[in-house]
């Protein structure tokens, strides 16, 4: 039997893969450390307007596990942290983890006074750089913890004293620096999840060139009345609604000078998106662009339902360059149809690019040995003994199977500790 100390398991990644790990592990009565590199939980769900497959809000599945956080007393959570070293070995893992600053406490009452007084402002990561906010931000309406954030700039800057002095509560730090965590844990639990490939590596798209081409997961921000336009879809160059819309599928996936793999979501996404479309423009018309559709199980009836709307068009060619009319900022798609061999040039006021999912752990890996595929995914749920790899860090799925996904990791943990 393990030591006392050692019953212990870390989860790393607050999405929803390791918020169900750690949620069940808790609830089956381990005590739980939560490691998030962001200063909220939910990961990238947190982003989304609506997942499949009930087409439901984040909010919907957020809340339950944040209020399932909250009433258990096992879960100790770390926002704007980051694993650094990881040493020693099943039921006994020696882990170093470094606590970046907030410059805001546990005293914060998300009063808003801080970001009253601040007049810097700093890009929206959360929307994903379309907008402003203040750089004394709560970084959305439902984060958890509910804690406001100073940027690092406003920190270094003339203004942070007046903002300091704004805090009703004494909640502000302006002096807070970067901390090191030392914990011994039995079992970890890796879940750090995923971010869309970069589309401004393809460079004949013209992303960040051309701004009416924008990623499916701006789509999901711009849908969202949390997002930058309130919920209302709009062309970035000009505000206006876009008529015609142009979903390119797999943009850098299926491609061996980008992502070689299929990601198997986006094509699910981008039909979830062209409801999105046409609830807000009945008369739009929608082309797809693709190679072939993937939508399988209970999601063909999805497909089946889009495919037969009049104003949706699907196109089997994949688009080989976008140029952009300076006159009115519409796009023009050069593309081949692969079924009757003919060249087109089509044009769309707005172009969605179904980016892929790429790994975390290929540009951030476990720090420690472990084995990964090809393409950064760490190669098995069981990466070495006692530590387990959990949703899209091991393979590219969605939310729901990265809630199964993480509550196998937990099951996994658990069952380590019970052998040593």
């Amino acid at each position: 039997m393990a030591k006392a100390v050692t019953q212990s398991i870390l989860v790393v990644g607050g999405g929803m893969s390791g918020l169900s790990a750690a949620i069940e592990a808790a609830e089956a009565g381990h005590e739980v450390y939560l490691v998030e590199k962001n200063p909220y939980l939910g990961g990238r769900v947190a982003q989304l307007h609506q997942y499949f497959p009930k087409l439901c809000p984040p909010s919907c599945g957020l809340e339950i596990n944040f209020r399932r956080i909250k009433n258990s007393s096992k879960i100790r959570v770390f926002t704007l942290a980051e694993v650094s070293s990881i040493a020693g070995g099943e039921g006994d893992w020696d882990v170093s983890i470094t606590l970046n600053p907030r410059y805001v406490n546990e005293k914060c009452t998300g009063c808003n006074k801080c970001s009253e007084a601040c007049t810097m402002e700093i890009d929206n990561p959360f929307n994903y750089n379309m907008d402003k906010i203040k750089a004394a931000y709560l970084p959305h309406d439902m984060a958890f913890p509910l804690r406001y954030v100073l940027d690092p700039a406003l920190v270094k800057s003339k203004e942070a004293q007046k903002v300091k002095e704004a805090c009703p509560y004494d909640a502000i730090d302006l002096d807070m620096k970067p901390q090191t965590l030392k914990l011994t844990v039995g079992s970890i639990v890796w879940a750090t999840g995923w971010q869309p490939y970069d589309a401004a590596k393809l460079d004949t798209y013209g992303f960040g060139t051309y701004p009416n081409v924008i990623t499916n997961v701006m789509m999901e921000r711009l849908a969202s009345f949390t997002g930058p336009t309130q919920g209302k879809i709009l062309r970035p160059s000009d505000g206006k609604p876009p008529q015609t819309i142009a979903f390119i599928q797999c943009a850098g996936s299926r491609d061996e000078n980008h992502l070689p793999y299929c990601s198997s979501i986006c094509c699910m996404a981008s039909l979830k998106q062209t409801t999105y479309l046409r609830e807000q423009y009945p008369d739009a018309k929608i082309t797809i662009f693709f190679i072939d559709i993937r939508a399988t199980d209970r999601l063909e009836d999805f497909f089946r339902t889009v495919k037969e709307d009049p104003n949706v068009t699907f196109f089997k060619g994949k688009v080989a360059k976008i140029e952009q009319d300076a006159a009115t900022s519409n796009l023009i798609l050069r593309v081949e149809n692969t079924t009757t061999m003919s060249l087109h040039e089509i044009s769309a006021e707005l172009v969605v690019l179904a980016t892929g999912m790429q790994p975390n752990t290929a540009q951030a890996p476990i720090p420690t040995t472990v084995p990964y595929d090809d393409y950064g995914f760490v190669a098995s749920q069981a990466a070495r003994g006692g530590l387990y790899a959990a949703g899209c860090t091991r393979t590219p799925i969605g939310v729901s199977e990265s809630v199964q996904d993480g509550t196998a990791a937990a099951l996994k943990a658990i069952q380590s500790l019970v052998r040593r």
